[in-house]
């Protein structure tokens, strides 16, 4: 298994990912000496609601320290307007709070997925499966991924993908339902991951020409990968469907500590009338719903 993304004695997303075809979620790095009652989670979490611009939501796996219930009502309460990555058991629970399950599995792991055609057939069937679950529960967008190089060529995994997402963009269509390709950076956290270049990703967007597959902007990632984010994001606009926050370095809180300037960041994807999800998935290194409300803050502009 290569180097997880974040080592601790629990599962990772990424391992989570490489357990399962159909699974998403990992434990954070978030440890409680003692039980967390709801007051406590609450905690920070009530306050003045968000002007909504932009229709933030959080990662599901950055708090899986935190029963979903509570954190479902405490987003509720912070003003978010969905949860990422959780799957068919939460959804429930997290709409029971008024709030949308932002994203859930598509098809395929981190390391295995569209640029493989040894696995299109396995693809196509859970595409097949979870596209029209998605749409009957009212989620707008699934996930998927690359997978890793293993020496191929950046052209023949752009073909790849294209044939693989070619085979269900009808049916993502049909359903009205957004395939998420997930841009992730393959120099800390990911090696050898082939979608770790917006163009690369662009150009696979491009070439499968439809409204429902476009890319998961993550701009922690891309930012370890390129740098440049406000204005690659506004060249490729029309290709990004979905954002996912991070501070750099260490994928913590976006703060002060971090490199980017949050705020500037999330104004201009807002100034660009984006309507889509914004969500944040960084790892809490402080109390993890008042940081949460403090990025949904600094990102309400």
């Amino acid at each position: 298994m290569l180097k997880s993304e974040f080592r601790s004695n629990k599962l990772s997303r990424r391992e989570m990912l490489l357990t399962t075809m159909t699974g998403l979620g990992a434990t954070a790095l978030l440890t409680f000496s003692d039980p967390l009652s709801a007051g406590t989670l609450l905690q920070g979490a009530s306050g003045e609601k968000l002007k909504g611009r932009l229709k933030q939501s959080v990662c599901r796996w950055c708090y899986r320290d935190i029963p979903l219930d509570d954190l479902a009502r405490a987003a509720s309460e912070i003003g978010l307007k969905g949860i990422d990555l959780v799957e068919p058991n939460d959804w429930p629970t997290v709409k029971k709070y008024g709030l949308v399950p932002t994203m859930t599995t598509g098809a395929g792991t981190i390391p295995d997925a569209c640029n493989r055609k040894d696995l299109h057939d396995k693809l196509e069937k859970q595409f097949q499966e979870t596209i029209p679950r998605a749409a009957e529960h009212g989620l707008p967008n699934v996930i998927t991924f690359s997978g890793n190089r293993r020496g191929m060529s950046d052209g023949e995994g752009i073909e790849n993908c294209v044939t693989m997402l070619n085979r269900v963009k009808g049916l993502a269509e049909k359903h009205n339902v957004m395939i998420c390709l997930e841009l992730l950076n393959s120099k800390v956290n990911h090696k050898d991951y082939m979608c770790d270049h917006t163009a690369w990703g662009v150009e696979v967007i491009k070439r499968v020409n439809s409204p429902r597959v476009k890319l998961l902007y993550d701009i922690y990632h891309m930012q370890i990968m390129e740098g440049d984010i406000i204005r690659t994001i506004r060249d490729n606009f029309q290709y990004i469907a979905h954002f996912h926050t991070g501070g750099v370095p260490g994928r913590n809180e976006i703060d002060d500590t971090q490199e980017l300037n949050w705020r500037t960041v999330a104004k201009a994807i807002a100034d660009l009338g984006f309507t889509g999800y914004f969500a944040h998935e960084f790892v809490p290194k402080r109390d993890p719903l008042k940081s949460l409300r403090e990025a949904a803050l600094l990102c309400d502009v």
